[in-house]
């Protein structure tokens, strides 16, 4: 299933800081994660689509990394942000 408008919007209202606000840290992450649920699942099925696992370990370093700056910047909203997606950090 294809990442909508309509999934994304509801995605950054959930973690958007105020209206209008996309480039948050924590909209970002969220976002990621989000499409790294979803290359999950599609990879679950089609196992074999090399492709598909390159671009999954991609998002999962970018998130990483974005995890990690949010981390250093402010604590608080590190344990918040990975308490709110369920991440094992």
């Amino acid at each position: 299933m294809p990442f909508t408008k309509e999934d994304k919007a509801s995605v950054i209202e959930k973690h958007a800081h105020k209206a209008g606000d996309t480039g948050s840290t924590e909209v970002q992450v969220a976002l990621l994660t989000e499409r790294i649920n979803r290359l999950s699942s599609h990879l679950s099925a089609n196992n074999k689509d090399v492709a598909a696992k390159r671009g999954l370990l991609t998002l999962v370093g970018q998130r990483k990394r974005m995890l990690s700056y949010l981390e250093k910047k402010d604590k608080a909203r590190y344990k918040t942000l990975i308490e709110k997606l369920g991440l094992r950090k």
